[in-house]
């Protein structure tokens, strides 16, 4: 029956085009008054093939996005260059026992590689899942694996200094202030801007302050090392190091719980375990600001971030759950990974614990 449509169909082509001649260019009588209008005909396409679209325009923020993919690209290039030519230089002599703020580096280190595997992976997904429609998009998970080889490859070498190294933590930090900002302008257009429901389902205003605390985090290492080289241990930014990473792991702890909170009231809280991260996290929070004042609770503190730093593996394992109790579990994965809950979420909160228990280990030293 197809066959019979087509054959057909094209025997209706091949008279139209026979009467052809007769038609084009004649001058058709309209109204009075109106501009006469003359026959075209249409080019013959086969049978089965859908007519051409116009060009469309790309839209202003996504012409703005390639010009910052292809900038971001050029300088994260240049640097990994120079970063695999550059010799690090060691800025303490080989001993026995590490010193601590060697080892606070190490803590330092480790957070900004689980932050920047976190982003990596979490950022190929829900990017993927929005088509990665703003060439920007695809910046994200690049940064994050350059961040991520060179955080690893920091904390197995906590105590050599190298430029590039400082640098690649600093294009990280550069690419989560961008990437607030995008995700910004998405909430900001979309029908009622920034109310509670674009704030659920749009683009998640947290998410790019993670890579951004990776990039601090990078960088307090570097010149954790790079000053106590030249000054007395144990200072960044001529302040006590301790107290100040102290007072940025409680920011970065208030930022992520706000983003955990957020999505697991979308949620609805169905499982009293998802009122941990809104409640353990703060609560650590507040011992290590005190602990930062008074340093009989640093105890205190460590213990909580040990326990923040675990609670943020194990609530990959809930998620993980979360995903198999969707229809078809893992094995609809390429739907239910991207349609549940978000896998790399929770380690966040370890790698801004880790941060804390260096800062913990500097005040420690400094007593």
């Amino acid at each position: 029956m197809i066959e019979a449509w087509q054959t057909h169909r094209a025997s209706l082509m091949d008279a139209a085009v026979a009467d052809r001649p007769a038609l084009e260019g004649r001058v058709m009588d309209g109204p009075i008054g109106a501009r006469p209008v003359r026959m075209t005909w249409p080019r013959r396409l086969a049978a089965g093939t859908v007519p051409t679209q116009p060009l469309r325009q790309p839209s202003m923020a996504r012409r703005v996005g390639a010009g910052v993919l292809c900038a971001g690209l050029a300088a994260l290039g240049a640097t990994v260059v120079y970063r695999l030519i550059e010799r690090p230089r060691r800025t303490v002599p080989q001993q026995a026992r590490e010193p601590e703020h060697v080892s606070a580096a190490r803590y330092l280190n480790g957070a900004a590689a689980v932050l920047s595997f976190s982003v990596l992976t979490d950022s190929a997904m829900e990017h993927y899942r929005g088509a990665y429609h703003n060439p920007a998009m695809y910046l994200a998970p690049t940064v994050a694996a350059s961040a991520l080889a060179n955080s690893i490859h920091m904390t197995v070498t906590p105590e050599h200094f190298g430029i590039a190294r400082t640098m690649l933590a600093g294009i990280a930090l550069a690419t989560g202030l961008g990437g607030f900002g995008f995700h910004t302008y998405n909430l900001a257009k979309r029908e009622g801007g920034l109310n509670l429901l674009n704030l659920f389902y749009g683009a998640p205003l947290g998410a790019p302050w993670a890579i951004t605390l990776s990039g601090l985090a990078g960088l307090a290492a570097s010149r954790l090392v790079a000053e106590s080289e030249q000054t007395q241990p144990g200072r960044l930014l001529g302040l006590p190091a301790g107290h100040l990473l102290a007072w940025g792991t409680v920011a970065g702890l208030i930022g992520t719980v706000a983003e955990a909170g957020l999505l697991h009231f979308r949620g609805a809280f169905h499982d009293p375990f998802m009122f941990l991260p809104v409640t353990l996290p703060p609560l650590t929070a507040v011992v290590l600001a005190l602990a930062a004042v008074n340093p009989d609770f640093a105890g205190w503190a460590k213990r909580l971030l040990q326990a923040t730093a675990a609670m943020g593996m194990a609530g990959a394992g809930f998620h993980a759950y979360g995903v198999s109790r969707n229809m078809g579990g893992f094995y609809n994965s390429s739907q239910n990974i991207l349609n549940g809950p978000p896998l790399p979420a929770p380690p966040s909160f370890s790698g801004v614990a880790l941060a804390g228990l260096g800062a913990i280990k500097l005040m420690e030293a400094h007593q």
